[in-house]
Formats: C-alpha cells, sequence, structure tokens
C-alpha cells in the first residue's frame, strides 16, 4: 500500500507592518510631581523634543529642585522643558511656541496637570526673550528646529532675559565653544552629547 504524499504546511501569514511615519511617539516626566507622566509627541516635521536620558542630566545639572525659579521655555514643541522645570518646583514657567496646533496641545496639558505655574503663550520665541525685562528669569531653555539659524540671536536674547549667574540651557546640532560664547557673557558650565544632540549648560557673568 502506497503512503499518502503528505501535504505541505501552509505558509504563515505575514504580519500586517505598522504604517511608517504614523505611530503615536510619548515622551515622559522625569521626576517631581508629575515624575512618569506621558507627554504626546505630534507628528510634526522639525518637531524633536529632548530626549529622557538629556533631560534627566540636565536636571541632574540644575539641582533637580527649581522651586522659585522663573524659567522660559522659548521653542516650548511638546513642552517636556517647561513642564519639567515646573514639576520640579519652578514658580513660574512660560513656555512659547508659533505653532498653533502645538500651542493647543501645550494647553491642554497645562489643563489636564492643572499646572498652576505654567503659562502658555503663542510668539516667536527669540522676540518673546528679547521683550522680557533685563534679568527677569533664572533660567531659560531654548532647543530651536535644528535647521533654523536662531542660534545666535536665541543665545544673545537670553543672556539679556537671565539674571547674573543664572542658567541657559542649548541644545544645538554642534558644540558651542567658549570663544562664541564669551561675548555673549556667557560660559559652559557643562555638556553632553548624546548622538546628534549637543546640550550645553552656560550660567551668564554675574
Amino acid at each position: 500500500m502506497k503512503s499518502r504524499a503528505s501535504t505541505p504546511p501552509s505558509p504563515k501569514p505575514t504580519p500586517a507592518r505598522r504604517p511608517t511615519g504614523h505611530a503615536t511617539h510619548e515622551v515622559r516626566i522625569i521626576g517631581g510631581q508629575w515624575k512618569r507622566t506621558r507627554l504626546k509627541v505630534a507628528d510634526k516635521p522639525g518637531l524633536r523634543p529632548t530626549p529622557d536620558r538629556v533631560r534627566e542630566t540636565l536636571f541632574n545639572w540644575l539641582g533637580q529642585d527649581l522651586s522659585g525659579w522663573r524659567c522660559v521655555d522659548v521653542f516650548a514643541g511638546t513642552g517636556a522643558l517647561g513642564f519639567e522645570a515646573a514639576s520640579r518646583g519652578a514658580a513660574q514657567a512660560l513656555l512659547i511656541e508659533q505653532d498653533a496646533a502645538l500651542l493647543a496641545q501645550l494647553s491642554a496639558i497645562k489643563a489636564k496637570l492643572g499646572a498652576d505655574a505654567v503659562q502658555v503663550r503663542r510668539g516667536d520665541g527669540v522676540l518673546a526673550l528679547q521683550q522680557l525685562p533685563a534679568g527677569s528669569v533664572d533660567l531659560v531653555l531654548i532647543d530651536p528646529p535644528f535647521d533654523a539659524k536662531l542660534f545666535e540671536p536665541a543665545l544673545r536674547a537670553a543672556a539679556h532675559a537671565v539674571v547674573p549667574g543664572g542658567a541657559i540651557y542649548l541644545e544645538a546640532p554642534r558644540a558651542w565653544t567658549d570663544e562664541e560664547l564669551a561675548p555673549l557673557g556667557l560660559a559652559l558650565h557643562r555638556y553632553l552629547k548624546a548622538g546628534m544632540v549637543h546640550a550645553h549648560l552656560l550660567l551668564k557673568s554675574a
């Protein structure tokens, strides 16, 4: 008796691929009263939130507790930097953003958290800094689109707005040198490179 030929197994179906570019991205607040709160990242060209690891390092540099600090996040985007500062006790955290959709998202997060210390304002980040009274803030957070030519004017305006001895965080696609910073009255205090990100903590001369 002849044996029946075995039937070849059916090929396994190929799992459907998730469309690229449409996944929901999130970042999380690292510390403070809203620790582990997740913030959605909109799928917008040029929007590049500060990575969790870099933000954790930045706030280690700053000493964790920002109680009483007056802070400005001038290219707010997702609000990760500004909300992180408010979570750690900042008395004022002004978030400035030009994009209307991102502005609405920031306002929704503020309402959800009940973040009374946070102000959300639509406008140009550099112009907003220029309009602040001299020496009126303790910390300026600068993370503009990497392809924009905003770094030097933003640093100049931040040096005007921050108190003597105050701090400026700069995130850029390259390292900034003391030779470039000194004419602005700024000095490099801490530096980190993480992938394509160059993170600087600058201090204004007292």
